[in-house]
């Protein structure tokens, strides 16, 4: 055991093949590095929030002005087998998504250790399991009678670690928790760096949650060091950073210039910017947006927000990847399922004709949609020659409010029902969960829990004129509850309470929780056998 290192998750044979003396002393090494520096963009977050709260708009950094008009910087070329990344597939890296999602056909495939999977320490452990087996060719397995089995030429690996605002309490160091972006950076960085390098590939990341460029910076930071920590070259290390808050929209080029020797580009998180959108201004009664289904991206502040994202990538040379098609098909019904993906070729035709590189879908059977526009519209591997001059994006069109609908009882209903049903699959180990022929993660449950708080914390008036309340939240909480178990397997009847009464507290909270995953990592930890006194919100 590596001195002052303690592991109080469960533990097995996974965790002794992954928890090895050499990767709990890079964690260590990592966390004595860089904590401190962690901690400070924490309280940075905190602040940007109170001088939002007072008034004080968001707007494009007067001090990093320099950076955006200096044409002269590009970012680093694409790392191998990242030149082409037309449809990407992202899930959870569970062992048969795993293997699925490498043969699925697309270019690449984003393992999750983030919104998509439930971070017990199971799943993370078995999770790192799965990739270094799939990196070595020795993840083949059968059960139940059926082999999976990886082809020849599979995607290009990508990994999502959690977000800086998440402990690691399974593991601590000198009696702190540890970073839960560094815990999965690391492992996946220690174990397998040098034999992606070998096979002719790279260790290659997207990073989630970021709100400001000093957080890139952070990452920067950690990627030198690692790389110097297992002799390997600088700058081999990829990263795609997700734009998916409000004040990383202001901060783009600045993001790309802090990592530009480690960047691969910029990526679309819509669904976790319209959360961020919501949250980040809180105090803003005209922010307050209709039911989640009118939130599309054609609205104003969700087209402005990928125009500048294209506009930028291209500028530094760097892919400007789309955004998520959570639609799954629809069996037994072919009128509905034609419906719903003409939807997703509109989707992706929008994406690729307005410039993006790429495009990410949750379901393998829609890459044959995905690739076949791409393949039509986009002939080269990349479009980072459309620069795209004409887009003009101010403060003022990504603050755009202006969106068209209207609140209905039918979308307070849709929105409890999202948040009750994810919540509830969270706490029991499912991070991915199928609903409406839609494959949600946590941003959707984000969104629907930080729009229900908003329509109560404003008393925002149903189409009908009448209010939103807390109690007519609870009115259908108790309606939606006793259908959870039916929605999502495995949920037992704790796991919806625990999930009702915590929603029925966020929309009387005077501000929504940051995460509901740090709210709600606490159940995980308990499962583990953990006490945890380090979260910084709990029910």
């Amino acid at each position: 055991m590596v001195s002052g290192v303690q592991i109080l998750g469960r533990q097995n044979q996974a965790t002794a093949e992954i928890l090895t003396d050499g990767a709990l002393s890079f964690i260590a090494a990592l966390h004595k590095s860089f904590e401190s520096t962690r901690q400070d963009i924490l309280i940075a977050r905190e602040t940007a929030q109170q001088r939002l709260d007072s008034g004080t708009p968001l707007d494009f950094p007067s001090e990093t002005a320099h950076i955006r008009a200096d044409p002269t910087w590009e970012c680093a070329p694409p790392g191998p087998g990242l030149e082409d990344r037309r449809v990407e597939i992202t899930g959870p890296p569970e062992r048969k998504m795993v293997i699925n999602a490498l043969n699925s056909g697309t270019k690449t495939f984003m393992a999750d250790f983030e919104d998509s999977n439930s971070p017990t320490f199971a799943n993370l452990i078995n999770g790192q399991v799965n990739l270094r087996d799939a990196i070595r060719r020795q993840i083949d397995f059968e059960t139940n009678g059926k082999q999976y089995k990886l082809k020849e030429d599979p995607a290009v690996l990508i990994v999502r670690p959690r977000g800086w605002h998440l402990n690691e309490a399974r593991v601590t160091v000198d009696n702190k928790p540890v970073s839960a972006a560094l815990f999965d950076f690391a492992l996946y960085f220690y174990h397998n760096a040098k034999e992606l390098v070998k096979r002719g590939s790279g260790p290659y990341y997207y990073l989630p949650k970021m709100e400001h460029y000093l957080e890139a910076r952070l990452w920067n930071d950690v990627f030198v060091f690692s790389q110097s920590y297992i002799g390997m070259p600088l700058n081999t290390i990829r990263a795609t950073v997700l734009i998916e808050t409000l004040p990383a929209a202001f901060q783009m080029e600045e993001i790309l210039f802090e990592l530009r020797n480690h960047s691969a580009g910029l990526n679309c998180g819509r669904w976790d910017y319209i959360f961020s959108f919501i949250k980040k201004r809180r105090t803003d009664r005209s922010a307050v947006l209709p039911d989640r289904k009118d939130v599309t991206m054609e609205v104003g502040f969700m087209d402005s927000y990928v125009r500048l994202l294209i506009k930028t990538c291209h500028k530094r040379r760097v892919a400007a990847m789309g955004g998520m098609s959570a639609q799954i098909p629809i069996k037994g019904d072919v009128e509905a399922n034609e419906i719903a993906m003409n939807k997703v070729k509109a989707d992706k035709l929008r994406e690729v004709t307005y410039g993006h590189d790429g495009t990410w879908i949750a379901h393998p059977l829609i890459n044959e949609i995905a690739l076949k526009v791409f393949n039509e519209n986009m002939p080269g591997p990349n479009q980072y020659h459309i620069r795209r001059e004409e887009f003009r994006v101010s403060a003022a069109d990504l603050l755009n409010t202006k969106v068209k609908g209207a609140i209905t009882a039918e979308g307070v209903k849709s929105n409890v029902s999202a948040a009750l049903a994810y919540c509830s699959g969270w706490i029991s180990g499912n991070g991915c969960i199928p609903l409406n022929y839609l494959m949600e993660d946590a941003a959707t449950a984000e969104i629907a829990r930080v729009q229900l708080w908003q329509w109560c914390h404003y008393s925002s008036a149903l189409d009908t004129g009448e209010p939103v309340t807390p109690a007519l939240v609870d009115k259908f909480v108790a309606e939606v509850a006793p259908t959870i178990a039916k929605i999502v397997p495995g949920v037992k009847d704790e796991h919806i309470r625990v999930t009702s009464e915590y929603l029925k507290e966020q929309v009387r909270k005077q501000w929504p929780s940051e995460f509901l995953t740090s709210d709600l990592m606490y159940y995980l930890e308990a499962a583990d056998g953990v006490e945890s006194t380090w979260q910084r919100a709990q029910l």
